[in-house]
């Protein structure tokens, strides 16, 4: 399902990726993921350490049994829990895909746009976010973004596997080419309509901007609507990540009041 970005003849990003810490290694083996080499902490016997041998046994996936300062030579994150597997990259999915993925599912399409995030922890939280609350997809802008990183993978604890994410060329095409689609948009501003006033529901992106730079002028532009979200303390902003998950659960409210 994960092809080329949107925008470039379907090219696929090619490189090497590490993969990471006890679950996110689960979470690859299950989903089915190609995994070149398997490394693990030599000596290491607890039940996900055992349950990864056997996941990967039946992949037949090769183990290496490898020391401590060889595997944190190898990390990139600093945490791997004695357990690194190297993967082919994560690939980019098409924005058809994951209109798709809602197509199948029998669903209104659910869809996370993110402005210029660069802070990977963040993109991971948002990703894990989408799985979680059963978005179809995410969508990331090719240029002044954080991509499909080790660090990002980290960071969903596993839901890169399970979520589209399509990197686009310029972002603002992608939303007025799935305007033409039936989806509208709600970018998150603090200059907005209290999101509960909002109708949320129906073929919805949610879209959320950098930290401290907020929605890029162009992309507030093409929202249908704005929406803040109410805040009652002393500090006048979320982090990013947060806020994604908090606009993105009044979508579900929203959705799931509807249906009963």
């Amino acid at each position: 399902m994960r092809k080329g970005e949107m925008g470039n003849n379907g090219a696929q990003e090619e490189k090497t990726s590490l993969i990471e810490g006890r679950n996110e290694v689960i979470e690859a083996l299950r989903s089915g993921r190609t995994i070149d080499r398997l490394y693990v902490l030599d000596g290491s016997h607890d039940g996900k350490i055992e349950t990864i041998k056997r996941e990967a046994k039946k992949a037949g996936i090769r183990i290496d049994f490898i020391d401590r300062k060889r595997l944190d030579t190898m990390s990139l994150t600093g945490n791997h829990q004695g357990v690194v597997a190297k993967a082919a990259a994560y690939s980019y999915a098409e924005v058809d895909d994951i209109l798709q993925r809602a197509e199948e599912k029998g669903e209104e399409p659910f869809i996370f746009v993110l402005d210029g995030i660069e802070d990977p922890h963040n993109l991971g939280a948002m990703i894990r976010t989408a799985d979680v609350c059963g978005a179809h997809g995410v969508i990331i802008p090719k240029d002044r973004a954080v991509g499909l990183t080790a660090t990002v993978a980290k960071a969903s604890a596993g839901a890169i596997n399970y979520v589209p994410v399509a990197k686009v060329t310029n972002l603002t095409r992608a939303m007025e080419e799935l305007k033409q689609k039936g989806i509208w948009f709600a970018g998150a501003d603090m200059d907005g309509e209290l999101m509960y006033a909002c109708n949320l529901r129906g073929p919805m992106g949610i879209v959320i901007g950098a930290e401290g730079k907020g929605l890029s002028r162009l992309v507030k532009e093409k929202c249908d609507y704005i929406v803040r979200i109410p805040l009652h303390g002393n500090i006048d902003s979320l982090n990013a990540s947060v806020a994604c998950g908090v606009l993105a659960y009044e979508v579900v409210r929203q959705r799931d009041s509807l249906s009963k």
